[in-house]
């Protein structure tokens, strides 16, 4: 049986995850960090998928919340084989007009956490030769979007990385790439996209989907979406200069 381990399961793309690889018979560790709404997500998913589905509570910005997640992706004898980086965080102003605590936080949870998890999780799946990372980061890493842009730059470009070092020993690794999509990312972090054209969004399920199509694809990167694909092209193909003009609103 495959275990997959998904952070920030309880809503958005982490549930949608979720439920797609109980759709697919794997069992599942899901971390968040409302107890409850986990504990409801999992007898959900036990009782339509008839799957083992266990939880942790953790702030992932709380180091020792985070301690106990590398704990468990370290157990050599409940192996995890797939990882999603999936925990989010985002602020409704730009820098430097948020409180610099808040923006450290946020630092945490989208560069440190999944650096920190993704060591615990690969460590057990070298000699097993096995194992994907899948790390949720965002089209806002393509272009200079203020911090959040920058975090979400660094896991792409990590993603990248760690994808060429680990693939001589079968490790998949994948950033995904999705534009504004229908969660409750952008009510949690206070953010005004009323104005957002409807052609804008994404359902959760459909970058799943991709993600998923692109990891059997064997690809680097996965963009939901015809319009965030050629976003995409755009500014990694016109000059820097005039790329940064084309740059969205913050926290995509």
């Amino acid at each position: 049986m495959t275990t997959t381990m998904i952070t920030g399961a309880t809503s958005g793309i982490g549930a949608a995850f979720a439920r797609r690889f109980a759709a697919m018979q794997h069992d599942l560790i899901l971390v968040a960090r409302d107890q409850g709404r986990l504990e409801r997500t999992a007898a959900d998913l036990r009782d339509r998928f008839h799957i083992a589905v266990d939880t942790i509570q953790a702030d992932l910005s709380v180091p020792a919340d985070c301690r106990r997640v590398e704990e468990r992706l370290a157990l050599d004898d409940s192996p995890v084989d797939i990882l999603v980086n999936n925990a989010g965080f985002g602020l409704a102003k730009p820098f430097p007009h948020s409180p610099v605590d808040d923006e450290e936080r946020m630092l945490d949870v989208l560069v440190r956490v999944p650096l920190r998890l993704t060591h615990a999780a690969v460590h057990g799946m070298l000699p097993r030769r096995r194992g994907s990372v899948l790390n949720v980061a965002s089209v806002a890493g393509l272009l200079p979007t203020g911090t959040y842009g920058a975090a979400k730059a660094w896991l792409i470009a990590f993603s990248e990385s760690l994808r060429v070092d680990l693939a001589p020993h079968n490790i998949q690794v994948l950033a995904l790439c999705p534009g504004f999509t229908r969660t409750e990312f952008q009510q949690r972090a206070g953010m005004d996209v009323s104005a957002l054209p409807e052609r804008a969004w994404l359902d959760a399920e459909a970058v799943v989907d991709q993600a998923l199509r692109d990891l059997r694809r064997h690809r680097p990167v996965s963009i939901t979406g015809l319009q965030y694909k050629a976003y995409a092209f755009t500014v990694r193909h016109v000059p820097r200069v005039l790329a940064a003009r084309l740059a969205r609103p913050r926290n995509v």
